[in-house]
């Protein structure tokens, strides 16, 4: 007889919401269904039953072909690349638990390893901001019963995150707001026309790359100075009108993503948008977040964080001290450099984002991929091995977008035989402690 697990949270995105309910089947091996998760999030689930799923870890031949191994045969052959490598790229963590993020940043102490995470192509610019003037902030629960001003800079929510508008930010009855989207204003900054744009009250198209001048523009009229006929596209009359308008919130609340972290002034774009926001604390109650994309990056920017003081791109090949250095110790600028001598990427896929030339140049070097599903980067690797999918197959800790610990539920079991990210890295720790035992032979 199948069975419903409720209050299953969704690996997929930032947002990890928390209200799905997955029917297995009796045996707990297969999932039969999933309820409340958007598409994207539901295809994670139903991913676990679809056919000819890898089970065994694979190594490539001198023909570009695999031949299945054993994982002692893999964790052995990993654990002799870490070994022998001066600097190896460990890179991704995002798809994973913190509990195995902290068993991975062991092994890259005792290696030398270079720790970095999928922040370093997308939000690393807003880490920076925040380590150089701060952020006020709140967690999502406060959005939900507080805010009636909402603003969405430079990030598309229908599309990114599609359960986000309808759990927290738009349409949602709160404590506070118990006329939900009718007692919300809505906003939606951007350089064009997108779905989350539908969904807003107001769209201001922003010329493109003015986004630093737009906020100052922004943080001038709310001092009540002189502005130009326009900034950035946008009459000053209409940014005048807006910026009364955000003043008379209750609570307001800035959304932001890659449309700021990418665009010309990278992290200076998040500094004023940061400062915009203490101005505003100077009328009324408002906040300012990141809309982190992989559900466990925030996670693994905490780690690191309370482990070396760094979020992302912490370099460890000294071992006697951490150093992180943006251009310096950042994943794609040391493949570009061709400075590290092996790459080991878990839980995510840099071949399907990171530039070209820095997949070339990993694809020349010692490579182990570790994730359950066959992709861009497995296919460039020398050894592939699969293991469960965490939030699904196993439990763990993970940060929302709002950096909230929750902790993921285990739905179905594994595959038999399959390993989880925590059972594999403690294995390979426990081999890279015996041959650094026996002098890195």
């Amino acid at each position: 007889m199948p069975k419903e697990v409720t209050d299953v949270i969704c690996p997929f995105c930032g947002t990890l919401c928390d209200d799905l309910v997955v029917t297995v089947s009796d045996d707990n091996k297969t999932i039969l269904g999933v309820k409340n998760a958007c598409a994207i999030g539901a295809e994670k689930f139903n991913h676990q039953r679809q056919p000819g799923r890898v089970k065994l870890p694979r190594m490539r031949q001198p023909d570009g072909s695999y031949k299945e191994i054993s994982y002692d045969e893999a964790i052995d052959w990993t654990a002799k690349m870490l070994v022998k490598s001066r600097k190896t790229l460990m890179y991704g963590w995002a798809s994973t638990s913190c509990q195995a993020m902290s068993i991975g940043h062991e092994i890259a102490e005792k290696v030398g390893g270079i720790v970095d995470n999928c922040a370093t192509v997308c939000h690393g610019s807003s880490l920076i901001a925040i380590e150089d003037v701060g952020v006020p902030s709140c967690t999502l629960g406060e959005v939900k019963n507080r805010a009636d001003r909402v603003i969405f800079w430079g990030c598309n929510p229908a599309h990114a995150h599609p359960r986000h508008m309808s759990r927290y930010s738009i349409f949602p009855r709160g404590f506070f707001t118990v006329k939900g989207h009718k007692g919300r204003k809505i906003y939606c900054v951007d350089c064009r026309y997108t779905d989350t744009a539908k969904c807003a009250d107001e769209f201001i198209q922003v010329q493109q790359g003015y986004d630093y001048e737009l906020l100052n523009a922004f943080r001038t009229a709310a001092r009540g100075e002189w502005l130009p006929d326009t900034v950035g596209g946008v009459p000053k009359e209409k940014i005048i009108e807006i910026v009364e308008d955000l003043k008379s919130a209750r609570f307001g609340i800035i959304f932001f993503g890659m449309g700021l972290t990418h665009t010309m002034g990278r992290n200076h774009n998040i500094d004023i948008a940061i400062n915009l926001t203490r101005d505003m604390n100077d009328f009324t109650k408002f906040a300012i977040m990141a809309m982190r994309g992989h559900w466990n990056v925030t996670g693994s920017g905490q780690v690191l964080g309370w482990q070396y003081g760094f979020p992302y791109a912490v370099d460890l090949s000294r071992r006697d001290q951490a150093r992180h250095q943006t251009g310096e110790t950042t994943s794609v600028d040391l493949l570009n450099r061709n400075e590290v001598e092996a790459c080991f990427y878990i839980a995510t896929d840099p071949g399907a984002h990171f530039p070209v030339d820095a997949m070339i140049s990993s694809s020349r070097k010692p490579t182990v991929c570790i994730d359950p599903h066959i992709n861009c980067t497995t296919e460039i690797s020398d050894i592939h091995i699969p293991v469960a999918l965490v939030g699904v197959e196993v439990g763990g800790c993970a940060y929302r977008m709002d950096n909230v610990p929750i902790e993921t539920r285990k739905v179905v079991d594994p595959p038999e035989g399959v390993l989880t990210d925590e059972e594999l890295l403690t294995k390979i720790n426990l081999r890279v402690d015996e041959l650094l035992a026996k002098g890195g032979a």
